[in-house]
């Protein structure tokens, strides 16, 4: 999947990528950046609540981590590419989480507890939604 996606991301042209979809909306580029910013935050999340009985761990304000960044300013291969390694790294680490750590409760934020499972298929989930959007 990881792969293909890059692929189809590719075929979009970088002026088209860091154009916003809609007024008010967030471009592609800035979409990818908000992805991989999701990306970093989760792996710090799937490695963390293999090494404690139960993870409390802080939540992030996307929109102004989106804008702090500059993403519409990046080189489009280079956020398709960064994009590509990243989650590639994070479906090897979460092939590798033991079954008896996925069952570890997980706090996101002042959100509701979840297992790390529960936290792995939410991030697959979020992935989905936002390709979807581009």
């Amino acid at each position: 999947m990881i792969q293909g996606e890059g692929a189809r991301l590719r075929g979009i042209g970088a002026t088209e990528a860091a154009a916003p979809r809609a007024p008010g909306k967030w471009s592609r580029k800035e979409v990818v950046g908000h992805l991989i910013d999701s990306a970093m935050n989760n792996h710090q999340r799937f490695v963390r609540a293999q090494l404690v009985d139960s993870l409390d761990f802080p939540g992030y304000t996307q929109s102004e981590w989106v804008g702090c960044q500059g993403y519409t300013a990046e080189d489009w291969d280079e956020l398709i590419a960064l994009w590509v390694a990243v989650n590639r790294h994070i479906a090897h680490v979460v092939e590798r989480i033991p079954p008896a750590k996925l069952s570890v409760p997980c706090r996101i934020g002042a959100g509701a507890i979840m297992t790390l499972d529960a936290l792995v298929a939410d991030y697959l989930r979020h992935v989905r939604h936002h390709l979807e959007q581009i």
